[in-house]
Parts: structure tokens; sequence; C-alpha cells
């Protein structure tokens, strides 16, 4: 699935008029973008649940983290099929099978009776996130007015930050009804498991919610209905576009398309083109600097270190929220100083702060629930995993996707875009596979080792990630 209709005029050169109903066209966007909302909030509010599934089922790090992580194998699977199944029955139907998936992965995975049964509801979860995150922002490009593209384009990743911060919210507020007990009992449930049930609600909203915005045009005008395609695009576009020529465009842009395969990123010394292997290291090292550490062991890792159960849930909530700053920051910064300085930045705060959580984490003592940890030390490390939050959101969280939206040329774009995808779906599960057990190794290595990627990736962006800002997409090569 492509969203070749992104044109920044309409047909004849002119400005893109604006739509009649700009109000009605931000209501359409935020209905897609609640699937970014969901992606967010499933990703995340695991976090709430880790102290407590551990002892409710009495496992190791090694099967709590292949449970944490099970929803990573649904997003992968998700991810690569949704395309061509929203090709197939339309993107409205994806996203109702996606809100399907949902509300069945909350209401199973708030009442599982065994560990594999957890994982298997995580996967189907996945599922959604997967075609969610694929899903949601082809849906916006193919709606939003040209003039106003990027602007709601960005809709999809603030809906993925609020969705981080809500269910750190909600998991706090849960907490403070169970007294601060992760197992304690709320009308006949365990916290932990209203924690992961209460997403019925966004899932449900967010399949009502499709039932009433229109289908895509481009979708429309492949399956030969172009009255109805007409139709939306003077709701999404204004009564005074030439719909006879936008749906002329349409046909145009889809007849003229060339499906990239995998054959086609063949070619280079190492198996792939260069351009292929720079979107790759670009997917990978957002990942391995352990941004994912934080947004799904965060609750567990403060209350390793001796913070108290409901504490350690407030500061998930406050990273949350800077996570929303820092999205802000470099959505406003990121047409204006470029891709790669702003990378850069962020590749430099990241790796001061891991470094400091490193230093901060060597001084833990104690073992099991005595675990203690000097207060300038505690400070550092709240201060500095905040900080790494921050320069992680205003850089490598919307640079990395601004990139791999840019940087590839046309005939590859959309195969490429697949296997760097697929490469950060991978990257996330050995990052959050491997974290449990790397911290009851030790805590400060983790984060050493999560440093070094951050400065790495530092000569990498030097050397090898192209500048796009400015450019246009047919420069690309």
């Amino acid at each position: 699935m492509t969203s070749s209709t992104s044109r920044a005029s309409a047909p004849g050169g002119g400005a893109s008029p604006q739509p009649d109903h700009l109000g009605h066209v931000i209501f359409i966007t935020a209905a897609a973008a609640m699937g970014g909302f969901l992606f967010g909030y499933d990703s995340s509010v695991i976090n709430g649940a880790v102290v407590a599934i551990r002892e409710r089922f009495d496992v190791g790090s090694e099967a709590l983290a292949q449970v944490i992580a099970a929803a990573l194998i649904g997003c992968a699977i998700g991810a690569a099929t949704a395309g061509r199944l929203a090709d197939r029955i339309g993107r409205i139907r994806c996203m109702q099978i996606a809100a399907v998936l949902f509300t069945a992965s909350a209401i199973g995975s708030a009442l599982p009776f065994a560990l594999w049964d957890l994982a298997m509801w995580r996967v189907i979860g996945g599922f959604g996130i997967g075609m969610a995150s694929v899903i949601g922002p082809a849906y916006i490009a193919e709606v939003s007015p040209p003039a106003y593209r990027g602007r709601l384009a960005s809709f999809q990743q603030a809906a993925i930050v609020i969705g981080i911060a809500v269910s750190q919210l909600v998991n706090w507020g849960i907490l403070n009804l169970a007294d601060g007990d992760q197992r304690g009992e709320i009308g006949g449930l365990e916290a932990w498991q209203w924690m992961l049930g209460v997403m019925v609600v966004p899932a449900v909203l967010y399949g009502l919610l499709s039932f009433v915005i229109p289908e895509s045009p481009r979708f429309l005008v492949s399956v030969g209905r172009t009255d109805e395609a007409k139709k939306v695009l003077a709701e999404v576009e204004g009564s005074k576009v030439d719909l006879d020529g936008r749906v002329r465009e349409i046909e145009h842009a889809m007849h003229s398309e060339t499906k990239s395969t995998f054959k086609d990123l063949l070619g280079g010394r190492f198996g792939f083109l260069p351009i292929v292997w720079i979107g790759i290291g670009l997917s990978v090292f957002q990942q391995l600097v352990g941004i994912n550490v934080i947004f799904y062991y965060s609750s567990s890792l403060w209350q390793s270190v001796g913070i108290d159960p409901s504490s350690s849930f407030l500061y998930s909530f406050t990273t949350s929220i800077i996570n929303i700053v820092g999205t802000v920051i470099a959505m406003i910064f990121v047409d204006r100083i470029g891709r790669r300085p702003l990378a850069l930045i962020g590749s430099a705060g990241m790796a001061i702060s891991l470094g400091l959580c490193a230093w901060a984490f060597s001084f833990t003592s104690g073992t099991g629930d005595d675990i203690t940890m000097p207060d300038a030390q505690a400070t550092v490390a709240l201060v500095a995993a905040h900080t790494f939050v921050l320069f992680f959101a205003l850089s490598w969280g919307v640079v990395v996707w601004v990139l791999l939206g840019e940087m590839f040329p046309n005939r590859i774009r959309a195969a490429a875009l697949g296997v760097a995808a697929s490469a950060q779906w991978i990257a996330n599960w050995v990052i959050t596979v491997s974290f449990p057990s790397l911290a009851d190794w030790s805590l400060s290595g983790a984060y050493v080792i999560y440093t070094v990627f951050a400065l790495l990736s530092i000569p990498f962006v030097l050397k090898w990630v192209p500048e796009t800002k400015g450019k246009a997409l047919e420069e690309m090569g």
C-alpha cells in the first residue's frame, strides 16, 4: 500500500484550495490516529504489570522478557500483511480488524489463566499494533488536503506518544486505588489485570470511529468506485477542487507506480544496496540505545533500585510527558535545522544521559526487596533518565521516521521501508528480551552498553546518513 496521491499542489499547478470544513478533516485525521494512540498505549501499558506478572506466575527474567516481547512478534506480522490487506479490502476494514484485535487482546490479557495464554493475547494485540502502524499514516496521507498534509501526518506520532503517557497515567491511578499494590484487588480482579483490561475503552472507541469516517479516495478509485471517491475528495479537499482532474491524477499515479521487490534492494558489496544498509542502521540504532527499556520496564526498574511502587509509576508518567514535549520540539525543528543536526544533538545528549544512568546505578546495594541507592545517585538517575527520553524524542524518535520516508529512491522506497521497519522490530525485540537478564547481571552494565550504542550513532550519522532537508523525493538516489 502506498500513498502516491501526496502532492503539494492541485492539478494544473495551482495552490491547493482550503477544504470547506477543515474541522471535519481534522476529526477524520484524529479518528484514524486513534490507531496510533492504541499503538502507544498497548506498547507501554505492560510497564505497569511487569512486577505483578513475575509474582503471579512465578517466572524468571528470561520467561518474563519473552512475554513482554511477545507483542513484537505480532507487530512484525501485522505490519508485513497490513499493506496488501488494505489494498484488497480497504483501509477502513483494516482499521476495524485492528480494533477487534485490540479489544480481544485487552480482554484476554486481563483474564489469563496461564503464562502462555497471556503471551498469546500479547501476540494478538501485536497484530493490531502492526496493522495500525501501517494503516494510520497511509490513510491520513491519502485523505489529507495537500496544503495540510505535513501537519496532519504529525497526528500519528503525536497520538503514539499521548497513548504512552495516558497508559502510564491510568496505571498510576489504578495502582493508587489498589493502595500501591500491583496485585491488590479491585472489584474481584488484581490491579495489573485492570491495567491491561482498560485498553478495551479506546479500542472500542477506535472501532466505532472507523464507522463514521470515509474510505480512502485512493482505494475507492482503485476498485472503480469513482463517484464515491469524488464525494470524499470534495469532503476533504473542498468543493472547488477539480474532482475529475483529481481522479485522473490518482489513476495516473497508480498506473505509473512500479512495485518494488526485495530483489530490487540487492546489488551492493554486502548484499543490500548501501542506502538500504543506512536505513537498517538508522532503525537498529534507534532501538539499541535502549529507549523501549524506559517504556516497557521503567516502573519495575525504579522499584528495583529501591523506589516505592507509587512513585515509580509517577516517574513513568512524567517520562511520558517529557516524551511528548520532545516530540513537539522535533516537529518544530526538523524542517528548520535539518535531520542530521537534530540526530547528532540527540545522540550526544543520549550518550551523556545514559552514561550518567550507568554511573548512578553502579551505586546500588542490597538484594531482593532491600535494594537501596544513595539519594544523590538516585536523583542523578531520575534526572538522567528523563533527559535521555527528551533527547531521544526530539531527535531519533522523529528523525528516523522522517529519513526513512525520504531517503530511498522512488523505485525501491516501499521495499526498502519494509526491510528497515522489520530491522527495527527485530532490534526492539532484542532489547526487550535481553534487558531483564542484563539487569540481573548488572543494571549499570546494561546502561553502559546503551551508552556505547549512542556514541557509535554519532560517527554513523556523520559518515553515512544523507541530509534530506529541502530535497524533492525525486532527487533521492
